[in-house]
């Protein structure tokens, strides 16, 4: 049995954030239902997280592929309309969970934010992820996850000195700032329900997720420390010890030889005893690589890991216990040794394209370890198996949709 079985999440976000909190619920074994709007109404984008039409070939295939939505269950309901907004309130009244992904007021306004669901469900869990969260003089402003990494400092910590800050994809902000933290917060009130009886409100800015991932350097800065620059120190690759260089084969390799034991190991594969000496401290956390002699130790290498392969340096490096790693593609992913045996690539039959491959979970519980529920759904696939659920009649949710309100 999986860890959230007989858990229910109703699922109203959309683009990433939503997205990939939800699936890491479904994996977990939550029953994941996706309310989701008619076509021509919110987003239609690639990328929005809405379900593709059955009928549409490309979108079965994306369907097949599309992990963020792995698991779930697609209703559609128009949420403008009365009906509409009434089977919504009749599924909240028998979930656990809630996660919405609006700007602040829009489910006030709607009549089905946490206080409103919470009289006839006192035990459900409300997510709210937003950019800046739902209080605050900026609660209200649109934005994206490089307006959100921007706000929290870490855009500013990124890219080289003499650069601008570089944008780290969309994993810091919306992924580790927004669904993970959301996640956190669903799981924990989860198990304090379990001795209180109650649910309770998540408010999950994806900014504040953001900023508490700069604990650490945030710590340094507050404490007195003032060298933190873009690019400059030990963990930005401001020193040869802690980087990335380019090999013969237009690859690249990372090399992480912070303690003086592997950086002296390097330097012995590397013939470059003259090196040794020169390791690193605590100061090069905070401290820019400012002495001449880091730069002359940084070209040399660049040098020397020009003059062979990403696998032989990879071969001989490991041989020496030197901390090492050849810079994956995403392609890559698929046949990479590691990845596979720890079951982070898994491979799905699917009954018209085969075997499939995805992302997998990396929740190791020995117990009750996740897993993938099933494939992506298509738009309103399980709208009827839901509306029954909840007793209507077929006559019913004919009616529905005949006045728009289901699709």
């Amino acid at each position: 049995m999986q860890a959230l079985h007989n858990v229910s999440v109703v699922d109203l976000t959309f683009m990433a954030p939503g997205a990939y909190c939800t699936m890491i619920l479904s994996d977990l074994g939550a029953e994941v239902i996706k309310v989701e709007a008619p076509r021509g109404i919110g987003l239609d984008m690639v990328g929005s997280g809405k379900s593709p039409d059955r009928e549409d070939e490309k979108g079965r295939r994306s369907a097949a592929f599309y992990a963020p939505n792995r698991g779930k269950k697609s209703i559609v309901l128009n949420l403008k309309t009365e009906e509409g907004l009434d089977i919504f309130k009749r599924i909240a009244n028998v979930a656990d969970v809630i996660v919405e992904g609006f700007r602040p007021g829009v489910m006030t306004r709607l009549g089905a934010d946490y206080e409103s669901l919470a009289k006839t469900n006192p035990r459900i869990i409300y997510c709210s992820i937003s950019g800046y969260g739902q209080t605050g003089p900026h609660k209200g402003l649109p934005g994206h996850d490089v307006n959100y990494i921007a706000k929290s400092g870490i855009l500013d910590m990124i890219g080289r000195p003499e650069g601008p800050p570089e944008i780290p994809l969309n994993l810091v902000g919306d992924f580790a700032g927004g669904s993970l933290f959301a996640a956190i917060g669903i799981l924990t009130a989860l198990f304090v329900r379990e001795k209180t009886g109650r649910g309770q409100y998540v408010d999950a800015s994806i900014t504040d997720g953001a900023v508490s991932l700069l604990t650490w350097q945030a710590s340094l800065c507050f404490a007195g420390q003032k060298g933190l620059r873009r690019g400059s120190t030990a963990l930005a690759g401001g020193y040869p010890y802690y980087g990335v260089y380019a090999t013969s084969d237009n690859r690249y390799i990372s090399i992480g030889c912070i303690e003086p034991r592997f950086w002296q190991r390097l330097c012995h594969v590397l013939g470059k005893e003259e090196y040794t000496e020169h390791v690193f401290t605590a100061s090069h956390f905070v401290d820019p690589a400012d002495d001449p002699k880091w730069s002359e130790m940084k070209r040399s290498l660049g040098i020397i890991f020009r003059t062979r392969t990403s696998d032989e340096w990879f071969e001989s490096l490991t041989k020496a216990d030197v901390p090492v790693s050849k810079v994956n593609s995403i392609e890559e992913l698929a046949d990479d040794e590691q990845l596979n045996q720890r079951e982070m690539v898994v491979r799905l039959d699917h009954p018209q394209y085969g075997r499939v491959v995805q992302i997998g979970n990396p929740l190791k519980l020995s117990e009750t370890p996740p897993g993938v529920l099933g494939f992506s759904p298509f738009l309103g696939e399980h709208s009827d198996e839901l509306l029954g659920r909840l007793g209507f009649t077929s006559e019913e949710v004919q009616r529905f949709r005949d006045k728009g309100a289901v699709a």
